[in-house]
């Protein structure tokens, strides 16, 4: 079974590549095996159908060079933290043994986000009890808890724990999400307009990476929230 050092979780497809596949590159540029695993086919957003979902998100993970990409078949926007979910994630923290998790913001625009952050953050705790037993194709899983869960933020600003500079993999973001053509700005669409449809929403996304790589004096970055204080032994490891 392929060991990750990245998981990164995701109540929809496209979740990933808005909040932080620039993130994502950066790793995977550095050898790290990085895997996406999206809750729902966002079943309920307003333009596309879950088969181009699913077909946007292959090509977003050739772009973005993942090692591994699922989509567990959630119920769009009514998927809970109850124990038939967590027990689902913790399957898959369990198959691909990640050191980090990146998953939803913490608050958002959409509620699945904030759920799917709660959701995440539960099952990461949950998937280093060994009374919690799993099973994957018959063979009983080990535990596994991953070391850090980051929570990468989204729509609604949140302000950031820590930026990552992804200004060498901006188009790289960009290319990631435009593979997901049915739900962005098209003037030759003929479905409804949907907020992530809007001509301005894209550039809000770039405003927002603009803003946060300001604070850390590079061009683009992608803000993330922490669950612990996180710590160094060395002050030049910060940047």
């Amino acid at each position: 079974m392929t060991k990750l050092d990245i998981l990164v979780f995701a109540a929809h497809p496209d979740d990933a590549e808005l909040g932080c596949s620039g993130t994502i590159a950066s790793h995977v540029s550095k050898g790290h095996k990085v895997g996406i695993v999206d809750f729902t086919q966002g079943e309920m957003g307003t333009r596309g159908t879950p088969e181009i979902r699913l077909q946007e998100a292959n090509a977003s993970s050739k772009i973005l060079k993942l090692t591994a990409r699922e989509n567990l078949g959630f119920k769009d926007v009514y998927f809970q933290n109850d124990e038939a979910h967590q027990l689902k994630l913790i399957e898959m923290i369990r198959k691909y043994r990640p050191e980090i998790v990146l998953s939803n913001a913490v608050s958002d625009r959409h509620p699945d986000h904030g759920k799917g952050s709660i959701l995440a953050s539960t099952a990461c705790f949950m998937s280093g009890l060994r009374k919690i037993e799993t099973q994957l194709d018959g063979v009983q899983q080990e535990v596994w808890r991953p070391k850090f869960v980051y929570h990468y933020i989204q729509n609604n600003y949140i302000k950031p724990d820590f930026v990552m500079d992804i200004t060498p993999f901006w188009q790289t973001k960009i290319d990631s999400i435009l593979a997901f053509q049915s739900q962005f700005y098209d003037p030759s669409s003929e479905e409804p307009v949907s907020f992530i449809s809007d001509p301005d929403f894209l550039p809000f996304i770039e405003a927002r990476a603009r803003e946060f790589g300001h604070k850390i004096l590079v061009k683009y970055g992608e803000g993330f929230t922490v669950e612990r204080m996180i710590g160094s032994d060395n002050l030049f490891d910060l940047k």
